[in-house]
């Protein structure tokens, strides 16, 4: 167990590896010159000389990649003086003279606009993906799996028909057209029978009252995220289910006078989620990654509309920093499912 375990680490460092390169040559060598960016149009010679310097940007390439690796990497070689420490906020564990193996957060840079740390930026961002994820999943498992279990039972009647045939338009619809579809219809045309509001955030600040929580505002962004994963837990409920009912336990339980209530739920139904749970697993890192355009278009405070805003104004560290935090989100996710699966099967091991 333990060689799977370390082979799956180390195939997930060489892809988080090759994320890294490649966002490094996207935003750093095909972009336009970033010193140009911070100081705009007007920035004299001497002060873009100085931020060049400051970014490395007076390095040849390959130097650069090694720097931003080290950046971003929790060990790392750095000079041991204050203002380094200033800087990354590390922790010393080896001192090589002037310089020294340290411990520290992955440092991503700082913002071109607001000269904030990406890091304190991006952990503002992402509570309010991480909620709006994980309500998008928990209706899309709940209902998914009502719906699934109804065609299951009502098969080849229009229920079925319907149940099919609304998973299949919501596979096929993508979020960010459900998304304006919702926005419209339940907040702008609908407006007045469901109190909801086509734009609003998680958390919203008042004058007198300060920061408060608004659940209303989670309503439809979960609800247009959370289509498409709905459909494919509803066919993979009803499909495995079917696949269930058909045994031959499930006919003795039958024959032992259970009622169908009992048989479905408590025998027939956590057989039949294992394809639902491996579902909901990878979706769930899909959603707290491709939540982008539903936040942009919802007005939603998460990475995904703070990514979409920093394109608009070029400012590339929190776009360079939100794809590396996806990607290790996506990496982290399919590593702990693979240790799941690892554990509940010992055929993965051996494969």
């Amino acid at each position: 167990m333990l060689r799977f375990v370390a082979r799956r680490i180390r195939y997930s460092l060489f892809v988080l590896l090759g994320v890294v390169t490649l966002v490094f040559f996207l935003f750093n060598v095909l972009s336009d010159d970033p010193a140009r960016l911070i100081m705009g149009q007007r920035g004299d010679l001497a002060s873009l000389e100085n931020v060049r310097k400051d970014l490395n940007l007076d390095k040849p390439v390959f130097t650069r990649y090694l720097l931003y690796i080290n950046d971003i990497s929790p060990l790392s070689f750095y000079k041991d003086n204050a203002e380094a420490k200033a800087r990354y906020h590390y922790h010393t564990l080896l001192p090589f003279g002037k310089n020294a193996l340290v411990l520290k957060k992955p440092y991503l840079g700082r913002s071109y606009r607001t000269r904030r740390e990406v890091n304190a930026v991006l952990t503002e961002a992402l509570p309010g993906t991480i909620i709006l994820a994980l309500a998008a999943i928990t209706f899309a498992t709940v209902i998914g799996i009502l719906l699934g279990v109804l065609a299951a039972l009502k098969k080849d009647t229009w229920l079925d028909a319907s149940a099919i045939a609304a998973s299949v338009a919501g596979v096929s619809m993508p979020s960010f057209f459900a998304g304006l579809l919702i926005a419209y219809f339940f907040g702008y045309l609908l407006h007045d029978f469901t109190g909801l509001d086509m734009t609003g955030s998680f958390w919203e600040y008042d004058a007198l009252t300060g920061r408060h929580i608004v659940w209303r505002n989670l309503i439809l962004p979960a609800l247009a995220l959370g289509i498409r994963p709905l459909a494919i837990i509803t066919q993979l409920t009803r499909s495995a289910l079917l696949d269930v009912l058909s045994l031959d336990y499930i006919r003795t339980a039958y024959a032992k006078g259970l009622s169908a209530a009992k048989v479905i739920f408590r025998h027939a139904l956590p057989n039949a989620l294992n394809p639902v749970i491996t579902a909901v697993s990878g979706w769930m890192a899909e959603l707290l990654a491709g939540s982008f355009f539903v936040e942009y278009i919802f007005g939603w405070k998460g990475v995904g509309k703070l990514t979409v805003d920093a394109l608009d104004k070029f400012d590339f560290p929190i776009v360079m920093g939100s794809v590396l935090l996806t990607a290790a989100i996506f990496i982290v996710v399919n590593l702990l499912t693979d240790m799941v699966y690892g554990i509940m099967d010992p055929r993965v091991r051996l494969q």
